[in-house]
């Protein structure tokens, strides 16, 4: 709060003559431009806006442009607000190569290279290695989950020699690991290579790296590749991960501000998480067009609005890019630990992630807890059927909102149903999204902070 108060007061001295001499930018809301806006977010050149070639600065530096050309004013210098963060992060090689072989050598023809972000991708917390290589391969064992339950099983588990290899189970039995005995888990954590089956890819970020090489392989590619004639080896495998703990790594929010009409020290904001999680390897990235370039889009579309001088509220309205929300909200955290306006003066926040669908509606999180707003929201809605539904949640710790409600203010994220379901994969492109609901979705929250706006007393 310490940081704000100076800021705070020249807010109060802003006047909107000096805003108004900016040429007003084009008239939201522009469908092609949100195209385009997302393509260039979701494009490779933006190295899936993460922690690997600097994706994230390059995504940083898309929206200060939009913000100086929107004429937005900065809440920090160069409408940047620093912070580190801890992240693991996979930069070089990545590979998997699996064969039915029944010796240490594999079969002529039998090894089967997977694809990166297609067939596996590595666990978040993966440390780096390489085991077997281009004419040899090791071990892989299934999991037995007799250890779960039989003293006996538990032994035999605690004696089995890895010979450079590792082992492999299903996400089910990943989550009972830590009900084991310690020795149990230090020993299954000696191996250099963890496999875990899933049914769907699912990538994340994590602030650690364990020495284990962790990878997660789809169990319908698992499935298709035979096993071997007999005893407890599965197949063998060759495998190679680059993996790099990242300490303090500096990324950013992206802050900009319109002042208000009447009272510019009274605020509403909008915010979206601009980040994703980066690339895997050397060529596999996710583009995250939908999680959360949608978000975004609806951000700088909302922005381009409130800049035309008819339109501005009588309060100020602030908009946010955040860094790092995929790896663990720090962006927003850091925000409310460290803020830029005076949280106790933010009327009403809305937070938007995940736009890019809604032919089944919306679902609006901590509509259960604002229930006042959200029956306002509902009634706009009604009233001009912009949406098919509207969905109340309650509390939840799933996106940039979560601080803010947290620290008291009143706050909503919104995210549409229906439509693709790509979600933290290398699937979740530009061209998978319908936006089917995103122009009217414009006008309901329009209305929404019209609203919160012209409340003020």
């Amino acid at each position: 709060m310490k940081q704000s108060r100076p800021l705070f007061s020249r807010l109060r001295c802003l006047l909107l003559p000096a805003a108004s001499a900016i040429l007003a930018p084009a008239q939201a809301q522009d469908m092609p431009r949100v195209r385009h806006t997302i393509a260039t977010l979701a494009s490779p050149a933006y190295q899936g806006r993460g922690y690997v070639r600097g994706g994230d600065q390059q995504a940083a530096a898309y929206l200060r442009q939009r913000f100086q050309e929107l004429g937005l004013q900065p809440l920090a210098p160069n409408y940047t607000q620093s912070f580190p963060l801890d992240i693991n992060t996979f930069p070089g090689q990545l590979k998997l190569a699996l064969s039915s072989g029944i010796l240490r050598f594999p079969v002529l023809g039998s090894s089967q290279q997977l694809r990166p972000g297609l067939d596996f991708i590595a666990a978040p917390e993966s440390g780096g290695g390489k085991v077997g290589g281009l004419f040899s391969a090791v071990p892989i064992w299934q999991f037995d989950t007799l250890a779960f339950t039989d003293a006996a099983a538990q032994q035999q588990l605690l004696h089995h020699p890895w010979h450079n290899g590792g082992y492999v189970l299903r996400a089910a039995d990943a989550r009972r690991l830590p009900a084991l005995p310690l020795p149990i888990r230090q020993h299954l954590d000696s191996a250099t290579l963890r496999l875990m089956l899933v049914p769907k890819l699912t990538a994340s970020l994590a602030a650690e790296q364990v020495l284990q090489m962790r990878l997660m392989v789809r169990d319908s590619v698992w499935r298709s590749i035979s096993a071997t004639a007999s005893g407890p080896t599965v197949a063998l495998v060759a495998a190679r991960v680059e993996a790099v703990l990242q300490p303090r790594y500096q990324t950013q929010n992206i802050v900009g501000y319109l002042p208000g009409r009447i009272q510019p020290d009274s605020f509403l904001v909008v915010t979206a998480h601009y980040d994703h999680l980066g690339t895997m390897g050397r060529r596999t990235y996710f583009p995250g067009a939908n999680d959360n370039a949608s978000g975004t889009a609806m951000l700088l579309e909302l922005a381009a609005h409130y800049a035309r001088p008819e339109n501005r509220p009588a309060c100020s309205l602030v908009f946010i890019g955040f860094g790092a929300e995929e790896a663990g909200l720090v962006g927003s955290k850091y925000f409310t630990e460290h803020p830029l306006v005076p949280l106790p003066r933010i009327r009403f926040l809305l937070n938007l992630d995940l736009l890019g669908t809604g032919s089944d509606g919306a679902t609006v999180v901590n509509g259960r807890v604002f229930e006042k707003q959200f029956q306002q929201l509902q009634q706009l809605n009604t009233a001009q059927q912009y949406l098919p539904s509207l969905t109340a949640r309650g509390r939840a710790a799933n996106s940039d909102h979560y601080y803010f409600s947290e620290y008291g203010v009143p706050a909503f994220f919104l995210y549409t149903r229906g439509g693709t379901t790509a979600y933290h994969d290398v699937q979740d492109l530009p061209r998978q999204l319908p936006l089917t609901a995103f122009p009217n979705l414009f006008h309901l929250l329009r209305d929404f902070l019209n609203l919160q706006g012209a409340a003020i007393r």
